[in-house]
């Protein structure tokens, strides 16, 4: 039977904290977003780290079925930002969104290149050190949430999600 000092010595570094992380957003240089990408770094409250699926193909056979790995699936991604007074991430998401469907002309930039962007997500240790980095490719967010306005909420800062579509991602020592 394991002891605890037994499992402290396999805990490498005491675990990876859930709150130590890093969001660096660019933004396509097409669109003027107006994205301070230093202030959106410390105004993104909650994010995850990307997740990935293998599909399968299923081939039946006599009764049975033969399962093969199919293509890698990306999931969306969601960052969740504080709202400050000036609205800069949140201004810079919808100028985004415009950029590609303008919401009254329903124009659009067509060339992916010119409406994605580089996204950065960073697990960080309690120096501020990297320890695992996923670099989202070609994002582009498909979705603001709506802010919840009500005078019940008089001790609560403003929050909002951006849900996010990427085609791939690499992450550091893979």
């Amino acid at each position: 039977m394991s002891s605890i000092d037994e499992f402290k010595s396999n805990l490498i570094g005491g675990g990876a904290r859930a709150n130590q992380y890093r969001v660096i957003m660019t933004t396509p240089p097409a669109i003027t977003t107006g994205l301070d990408i230093n202030r959106a770094s410390f105004l993104c409250k909650a994010t995850s780290l990307p997740g990935q699926t293998i599909g399968e193909v299923a081939i039946p056979f006599r009764g049975r079925t033969l399962y093969l790995a199919g293509d890698r699936e990306f999931e969306t991604w969601t960052t969740t930002v504080i709202n400050d007074t000036d609205f800069m991430v949140r201004n810079a998401m919808e100028r985004w969104m415009s950029g590609i469907n303008d919401l009254e002309e329903n124009t659009g930039l067509t060339n992916v290149s010119d409406y994605t962007a580089e996204i950065t997500v960073e697990q960080l240790d309690r120096d501020n050190n990297i320890l695992k980095q996923y670099v989202l490719r070609n994002c582009w967010p498909t979705a603001i949430t709506a802010i919840e306005l009500s005078y019940d909420t008089a001790n609560e800062i403003e929050t909002f999600d951006v849900t996010w579509r990427y085609t791939s991602f690499t992450a550091s020592a893979v």
